[in-house]
């Protein structure tokens, strides 16, 4: 299928103005260098998200110029044309074919990057550029610099600022549109069918490792390039350890199963997280401490809106939290004691969101001059709440080694929100019929 360029055309003709509004200038933008994973074996290559977000263009060692002035231009510098490198590592571009199907101004061999840059810089008010991101690109963008106040005597001026371009980026990625949206709800699509394909392949005496192959099956075998991050599958203890990566025990009669795994799409990623029992039904325990994190989960979803502020959910969630908690014996005291101690942290100690996109913690403030930002429609974040309950003197045993978190994908609307993640079954009924279908 042809790749409609329309919307990264659109994204840079956007930058481009918010550059001229802002006094003009060049803004420079690398893709992501290729990675050594060992010897001579490279990681496989994504590209950088701000890049992508502005160009569509995936090949490695490709920079976006973009000059904001009387006459804006896009400027690709890419890999030429090389056919016996394209023998070993597969088809380029090449500038002519880049120009022609990513709809740039101009297109050069990335080899003649540095030296154009003076050039571009010169008589410029300003250069746009991520600095201290990449310790490389402030050598090449202040070599650079260097050379065109080298020819102040010949009347030539240096840009006299460098202003930061992804603090730009980051506010057009905050609000999705319709090109973005269609791509995420695909990969949320394919997230949770991969989610129910778990549950059907949990059984007590599995390994953690044999239910994330089911999903990383179920992931590539409907296009999904990669999983968006590290597939955390955590039974037992291990679903109280937040950042759980291991994925290498065996699963045991009467534990709970934690799953935080989500596919990327063409750039984009998907974040889901469900808990269930190994046996396929919850015990009373169980079955309590997860109804009350589903209960805040709703609570936060809830107060996701258009004009709501962005702590909004969380405030939500924890509220219901502390009053589950102290209802479960596991906290005692009033809910507005444990809220203000700070003593429900001992069970719920991370936020309950995060911005979602091109990145799984996509770019975006979450505060606006010390006040949090108000969601607005477009606005894609997550929802997960949870609870993990470690053994430890006061805690009633039969609570012990309980790890539940749930995590959807929801898009701010106009009206509230829609969860694009919502066909992975999350009630008690629902993840118990998915699971007897195994």
């Amino acid at each position: 299928m042809p790749l409609d360029i329309s919307p990264f055309q659109a994204r840079r003709a956007r930058l481009l103005q918010t550059m001229q509004a802002a006094g003009g200038g060049v803004a420079v933008i690398p893709t992501a260098p290729e990675r050594i994973r060992n010897r001579d074996t490279h990681y496989g290559y994504r590209f950088d998200s701000y890049f992508y977000y502005l160009t569509g263009f995936r090949e490695p060692e490709a920079v976006l110029v973009l000059v904001a002035g009387d006459t804006p231009r896009s400027i690709l510098f890419c890999r030429s044309k090389d056919m016996e490198r394209e023998i070993w590592d597969g088809y380029r571009f090449g500038p002519e074919a880049a120009r022609e199907t990513f709809g740039f101004d101009e297109t050069h061999p990335v080899a003649a990057l540095d030296e154009q840059l003076a050039t571009l810089f010169a008589n410029q008010p300003a250069i746009f550029h991520s600095v201290g991101y990449e310790p490389a690109w402030d050598s090449r963008i202040a070599d650079a610099l260097n050379r065109v106040r080298a020819q102040a005597r010949t009347g030539c001026h240096a840009p006299g600022q460098i202003r930061d371009v992804r603090g730009l980026i980051d506010e057009m990625r905050l609000v999705k549109d319709a090109s973005e949206l269609a791509t995420m709800r695909r990969a949320a699509e394919i997230s949770a069918g991969a989610h129910r394909r778990a549950m059907r392949a949990t059984r007590p005496g599995a390994w953690e490792y044999e239910v994330e192959a089911e999903l990383l099956h179920e992931f590539r075998r409907h296009g999904s390039q990669a999983p968006a991050y590290g597939s955390i599958v955590a039974g037992g203890a291990n679903a109280c350890v937040l950042h759980y990566v291991e994925n290498d025990s065996q699963l045991k009669d009467g534990d709970l199963l934690l799953i935080d795994a989500g596919c990327e799409l063409d750039g984009y990623a998907s974040d889901i997280t469900r808990s269930f029992p190994v046996s396929g039904r919850f015990s009373g325990p169980q079955k309590a401490a997860y109804e009350l994190v589903l209960a805040s989960q709703a609570a936060a979803i809830e107060a996701i809106r258009p004009g709501a502020g962005w702590n909004d959910p969380h405030d939500a969630a924890t509220r219901v939290l502390a009053q589950g908690f102290i209802d479960l014996g596991l906290l005692t005291g009033t809910l507005d004691g444990v809220l203000e101690s700070g003593s429900y942290r001992q069970f719920y100690m991370h936020r309950t969101g995060h911005w979602l996109g091109l990145d799984v913690h996509d770019a975006g403030e979450y505060k606006l001059a010390g006040e949090w930002r108000p969601l607005v429609a477009g606005n894609v974040l997550t929802v997960e709440p949870g609870c993990y309950i470690r053994p430890a003197d006061g805690v009633p045993e039969a609570f012990w080694n309980i790890g539940i978190r749930i995590e959807d994908d929801a898009l701010v609307t106009d009206t509230g929100c829609e969860i694009i993640t919502a066909a992975t079954p999350k009630s008690v009924a629902d993840i118990e019929a998915v699971m007897a279908e195994g």
